[in-house]
């Protein structure tokens, strides 16, 4: 998801919270405190070089990560939530691919990651691998690594696709909103009926380089596809469980049952137009109707950005809270098992979160929603990072350099 205008967010939480009443009760104890501080979160999905990109066009020196309150990330807030490890997506939008600007405008956002890194070495250093992750975490440092979130940055080119792997992207989704030549995505028409032999191809190259394979946005025929090539556990970045909310960016429950053979993991999404259910059911068609309104007025031009807000003022985003968000946790556990889920925010590209999670320096009040539930401190440390450090550990080893 991408920003919509700063009034806009402003009118829906209003609307939104005026039903929520009170809430449930999101103190923390210091139990929750401690079991989070004992280990580290590891997000699998964050925007934060886009927004930056769309506020700052590409000048990181206008940008001070230490008061960022307009945004869900800077560093004070990540080092409350314990954040200790961070894919930060290098997104550019699928209409890119039209223009033939797909690849060299990820290259940009690569180069902004590192100029982030570069800009604040006591804080952030490059990670490649996990004996990276390990290293950088022992320095008291936040490993940032990175993931391409669409298919169409690569441009058809399997050169392409190991350019940006050299660049340091570790993942890639493969689409974003919009159906490629090769793979099929859950919001746009079918060409391949999954993955062409094209898209085959890319996955068999991903395994070979060590590159993870991520399905979150794809068809459940391009998930199933997939998960019948790849020789390496899989990841959803940024997902949640279609059983909770009925969104066609969730994952069904007989994916979630082949993501526990595979050894993969679903990283959930934090957005409340994929996670609480009305939501979902309201933005069912978002990207869809977007990409209508792209058509007939043109993509960058301010009637599609009108009409599009006209529509949303119609299709409400209920915030819900960060209860449901552990529903989504819990479901995918009795699904997959505990050792198959993890946290892919999405923030900094969303523009409604649940109350309670409002930045990224909530995520300790997960912890104490999972320990209400009965949730094990040995595996609330596997759903915060200890199962993306083993899927990570897994798809190294089934590499062929």
């Amino acid at each position: 998801m991408r920003h919509l205008s700063f009034a806009l967010l402003i009118y829906l939480l209003l609307i939104d919270r005026s039903a929520l009443g009170d809430g449930p009760d999101f103190s923390i104890s210091e139990r929750a405190k401690q079991i989070h501080r004992a280990s580290y979160v590891w997000d699998g999905h964050n925007d934060l070089p886009w927004a930056l990109r769309e506020r700052n066009d590409l000048r990181i020196e206008k940008t001070d990560l230490n008061n960022e309150p307009k945004l869900h990330t800077d560093i004070p807030r990540l080092r409350a939530g314990n954040v200790g490890a961070q894919f930060w997506s290098v997104f550019v939008p699928s209409k890119t691919r039209h223009t033939g600007t797909a690849f060299q405008t990820t290259i940009e956002q690569i180069d902004c990651v590192y100029a982030l890194v570069n800009k604040y070495p006591d804080v952030f250093e490059i990670a490649l691998n996990s004996n990276d992750v390990q290293r950088i975490r022992s320095s008291g440092k936040i490993a940032s690594l990175m993931g391409v979130e669409g298919g169409h940055s690569i441009e058809n080119s399997i050169g392409k696709l190991k350019e940006l792997f050299a660049r340091g992207a570790r993942y890639m989704t493969l689409t974003h909103g919009d159906t490629l030549d090769w793979a099929d995505a859950a919001t746009d028409d079918s060409k391949s009926d999954g993955l062409s032999a094209f898209g085959e191809e890319i996955v068999r190259e991903m395994n070979r380089m060590g590159m993870l394979v991520d399905l979150s946005h794809v068809s459940p025929a391009t998930m199933s596809d997939a998960l019948d090539i790849t020789t390496a556990p899989i990841i959803f970045s940024h997902s949640s469980a279609m059983s909770i909310a009925n969104h066609p960016r969730n994952v069904p429950d007989d994916i979630l049952r082949r993501v526990r053979s595979n050894g993969g993991i679903v990283m959930i999404n934090f957005f409340s137009g994929f996670v609480v259910p009305e939501s979902a059911k309201n933005m069912k068609d978002m990207f869809g109707v977007r990409r209508e309104f792209e058509k007939e007025f043109g993509s960058d031009s301010d009637l599609a950005k009108n009409a599009m807000l006209k529509w949303r003022s119609s299709h409400p985003i209920y915030p819900g809270d960060a209860l449901i968000v552990v529903e989504h946790i819990d479901h995918v556990v009795k699904i997959a098992g505990v050792d198959h889920v993890g946290l892919g925010s999405d923030y900094d590209g969303i523009e409604v979160v649940p109350k309670g999670l409002e930045d990224v320096s909530t995520y300790p009040l997960l912890t104490e929603l999972l320990l209400r539930k009965g949730y094990s401190e040995n595996d609330i440390h596997k759903i915060m990072s200890g199962n993306m450090m083993r899927v990570l550990k897994a798809c190294e080893g089934a590499a062929k350099p």
